[in-house]
């Protein structure tokens, strides 16, 4: 038996399992094992590369790259910056590649840039495979690559976000390379560069790190901010916020008010939104009062109301059915009328957890309870439904 028909026998097995068991004489286990669990990520992470008979990375590698659509919305953002003139582009943290291989095909030339030797080896076989014939690998350490390599059209990177002793860290400075020390270097060889960073990473901070930020890109996956892109270019007046989630029906805020001025709800309305997670991660949520006909339950409650139903709003949108106080009549109305429930706290001196344990309230249903504090103070409970669309 070889690697690969072992590989193909047990492609759905359980892989903490398979590693248990006595492999057949010749196969290298170790490798087998990657390829597997690397194959069944793929269906989910990357299901146009699932099929294709390419060579998977370690583990780590796996869970750090890009998924497939966030690497299409990178695709889609160089064709923006750059609509006519692409000739040629680096990425100088290759990784698996995920990022690259969508982004090269725009290009010309494209140049793949990576210090690990095992992954740069997976390049050369994976990427003839994928049809990127416009590209070329070096296994070098960033740094030390764009001395003598001329300029580009554009250059990507995603600093690493572990330390020596394989620990995550998210300030910018502990991250490899160091995107602020770089910043010059950088943008002296290209017009624009794209660098992707965590979604735990202070944006404001950020920001006074590196001045050169023309726009930020809070970008989330079925309601789940995955990362934070820079576009880094030359200096503008304002940063301009994209706050993106990418689901059945994608949603996109576009806004620069990041320091806009709420309005306040002296009342509840008939419908409740909640922004979803890119807008939240990029702070922006009180720009939703210019852009749209709402307004804030509580300057840090982050839940906005309206009277009419807004059926673009970018986010969950809610019919409030009724509002409980915490008074004991409200509360035993509350446990008569429900059994179960989606919970959600805004603005709330209690978790999830504790409070679900106080009202007893199990977890599911099609009924949303947001708790959360009005603009007078009160704590309230707001049973809600989702509004169709």
């Amino acid at each position: 038996m070889t690697n690969e028909e072992f590989i193909a026998l047990h492609q759905e097995a359980d892989v903490r399992r398979l590693a248990l068991a006595k492999a057949p004489d010749g196969i290298d286990l170790h490798f087998c094992l990657q390829q597997i669990s690397g194959r069944q990520a793929a269906l989910k992470k990357l299901p146009t590369w699932a099929g294709r008979d390419i060579i998977y990375p370690p583990r780590l590698s796996m869970e750090q790259c890009s998924s497939e659509p966030t690497a299409r919305y990178k695709q889609r953002l160089a064709e923006r910056l750059l609509p006519a003139e692409r000739q040629s582009m680096i990425d100088l943290t290759g990784g698996f590649g995920i990022d690259f291989a969508f982004l090269s095909v725009l290009f010309q030339k494209a140049v793949y840039v990576e210090s690990n030797p095992l992954l740069c080896d997976i390049a050369r076989h994976n990427f003839p495979i994928l049809g990127l014939r416009n590209a070329t690998i070096h296994n070098l350490p960033c740094e030390k690559t764009l001395d003598g390599m001329g300029n580009f059209s554009l250059i990507y990177l995603d600093p690493s976000r572990r330390d020596a002793l394989g620990r995550k860290v998210v300030a910018l400075c502990d991250c490899q390379p160091d995107v602020e020390a770089l910043q010059g270097l950088l943008l002296s060889h290209a017009p624009f560069v794209v660098v992707k960073l965590s979604p735990m990473i202070d944006i404001q901070d950020t920001l006074r790190r590196i001045p050169c930020t023309s726009e930020v890109h809070t970008v989330s996956v079925d309601g789940e901010c995955k990362e934070v892109l820079l576009v880094l270019h030359a200096p503008t007046e304002a940063v301009t916020y994209h706050c993106v989630n990418i689901a059945a029906q994608t949603q996109v805020f576009i806004t620069r008010d990041v320091d806009a001025e709420p309005r306040i709800a002296d009342r509840l309305g008939q419908y409740l939104y909640e922004p979803n997670a890119s807008i939240l991660k990029a702070g922006v949520q009180d720009a939703l009062c210019k852009a749209f006909p709402v307004e804030k339950l509580q300057r840090f409650s982050h839940l906005f109301i309206s009277r009419h139903f807004i059926e673009n709003f970018p986010g969950r949108a809610f019919t409030v059915q009724d509002v409980y106080s915490f008074s004991k009549q409200d509360v035993r109305r509350l446990q008569a009328e429900l059994d179960r429930c989606n919970l959600t706290v805004r603005n709330f001196p209690s978790s999830v957890a504790e409070l679900r344990k106080r009202l007893k309230l199990r977890e599911g249903g099609d009924i949303y309870l947001f708790a959360t504090t009005l603009a007078d103070g009160q704590h309230v409970l707001l049973r809600c439904k989702p509004a169709h669309k």
